[in-house]
């Protein structure tokens, strides 16, 4: 076994590709026969995954341990802030919450949370042959640079070479990147190995005298002008749900509502990969007339996004949607949202004990202190098949979650969980209504499944009379990283960054 070799992908600022680069590069060498790991000492996102022990870390960390061949784990990403205020975040510590803090607050716990952060990085390294670390944001924020335990100071402590990673596509890649390099100090400077043009359009040969006046003035090789590739693969950032779009495409129209605190809205990127399926992230009340599905998603805060939707006439269309036919999904704390009624005794997420919710599932929610993250599996319950779930067995997901949800006499169990973390229990999930048109569940993940995805659309389709198409999500994941990889072999200078790492040109 090789002495395990580091790699650090930084970038000129945020959104440049340094998660998609780490994940090309994860599959780029562990397709050469290396045992890869990515590594991700801080990540801020309210998009996250769970890892088969319970822990949370960033949804871009799981993905890259999927281009390793590898299941998630809590040391790949030992820091995660999941925002909760405009100035505060959940800071999770090696896959556990330890707390709300103020950005004040979290400068004072830097200290110990970058001894975490060694802590996971001696542990991932003495098991891989190589781990890629990523960056956030740009590695030269003046202002951060004095707090900061993710880029050169994390590279530092692996003894990585650092990639530099910039966006073309915004304009002004070459200021950025010469501007980068003039805010670091000559210490840091040696610390970067090469550069990197990410997301091109157009002939690659109009950046000649660009890419000679950066080599000269920067001392640094161009490494490689990485096309602008579009794939299906899941995105983390709030960036990243910024840019979606409604599609005009014509077949089924599923619509979820963008609540300002959303999270974890990769759930339904398995639904937008359908061919007969248009995806629509809803800002307007008015928009929902056109659905053939509706979608409630997962909430960094329940009755804060609750309030959103009742202020902003929300609540009152989704109520009519119902009532003139229309299916309403919800899922975690969207879900939450379909009942009667939630409270928050113990000032979880606000100082309002109780609000009334959608009053379309007859449940009832109490939020609770601590948080419950689990890989489940879970078998669908008899009522179930009002929902199309008939025939049905066991499906897999995870869990995210504050608090407890019962069901009313009105509302019957959607699933029973059957093992948490490994574990094997015996716990109600979810409700569906009599009906079978409105339905909820804890469950993340869900429409990774095919089955249920397949379930989740035949009535629309029987409803609209096409046909059901076959697509499978996980070989879809797999095959768009290997085209992922595929590209970037083939427009980066591999064999360079092998030379940085000491890595022999032929790996066995």
């Amino acid at each position: 076994m090789l002495k395990a070799k580091a790699l650090f992908v930084g970038g000129t600022g945020s959104d440049v590709g340094k998660s998609i680069m780490t994940a090309g590069l994860c599959r780029i060498f562990a397709r050469r026969g290396l045992t890869v790991a990515p590594f991700k000492a801080q990540n801020m996102a309210l998009n996250s995954a769970v890892t088969p022990d319970g822990g949370e870390i960033g949804r871009a960390q799981a993905l890259q341990a999927a281009a390793c061949g590898l299941e998630p784990h809590i040391d790949m990403n030992p820091v995660l802030l999941k925002p909760n205020s405009d100035t505060g975040s959940q800071v999770i510590i090696q896959g556990r919450p330890v707390g709300n803090m103020s950005v004040a607050e979290y400068h004072r716990f830097k200290g110990e949370a970058f001894a975490k952060v060694e802590e996971s990085y001696r542990r991932l390294v003495a098991q891989v042959d190589l781990v890629v670390l990523e960056g956030a944001g740009s590695i030269a924020e003046i202002n951060l640079m004095s707090h900061d335990i993710t880029n050169l100071k994390a590279a530092a402590m692996a003894g990585a070479p650092v990639i530099l990673v910039a966006d073309i596509d915004r304009g002004g890649v070459f200021a950025g990147i010469v501007g980068t390099l003039e805010l670091l100090s000559p210490t840091e400077r040696t610390q970067l190995k090469g550069i990197i043009i990410n997301k091109f359009r157009g002939d690659a040969a109009l950046l000649k005298s660009g890419i000679e006046t950066i080599e000269d003035r920067t001392g640094l090789p161009v490494i490689g002008v990485v096309p602008y590739l579009k794939l299906d693969l899941p995105e983390e950032d709030s960036v990243a749900l910024e840019r979606k779009q409604p599609v005009a495409k014509a077949g089924l129209q599923i619509g979820v509502i963008r609540l300002p605190r959303i999270s974890n809205y990769t759930d339904f990127d398995p639904l937008e990969r359908e061919p007969d399926v248009a995806l629509h992230y809803i800002d307007r009340p008015e928009q929902l007339d056109a659905l053939d599905l509706l979608i409630l998603p997962g909430t960094k805060s329940t009755l804060a996004d609750l309030e959103f939707l009742q202020k902003t006439g929300f609540a009152a269309a989704i109520r009519a949607y119902h009532a003139a036919g229309g299916r309403v999904i919800g899922i975690c704390g969207g879900f939450q949202m379909l009942g009667e009624k939630l409270a928050d005794p113990a000032g979880v997420e606000s100082e309002r004990s109780v609000a009334q919710g959608l009053g379309l599932l007859d449940v009832e929610t109490v939020l609770k202190p601590g948080k419950l993250t689990h890989q489940v599996v879970a078998r669908f319950q008899p009522a179930a098949a009002a929902a199309g779930f008939g025939g049905m067995a066991e499906v897999a997901g995870y869990e995210i979650h504050a608090g407890e949800t019962e069901c009313g006499i009105m509302s019957r169990p959607l699933l029973r969980i059957l093992s948490r973390s490994g574990d094997p229990v015996d716990i109600s999930d979810g409700a569906v209504s009599a009906d079978g048109r409105v339905w909820g569940t804890y469950l993340h993940g869900f429409f990774d499944d095919d089955r249920v995805r397949y379930a989740v659309l035949a009535p629309l389709r029987a409803g609209r009379g096409t046909a059901p198409t076959v697509h499978s999500a996980r070989q879809s994941l797999d095959a768009e990283l290997n085209k992922l990889a595929d590209h970037l072999e083939a427009h980066l200078d591999i064999e360079q960054i092998c030379s940085w790492l000491q890595l022999p040109e032929t790996i066995e």
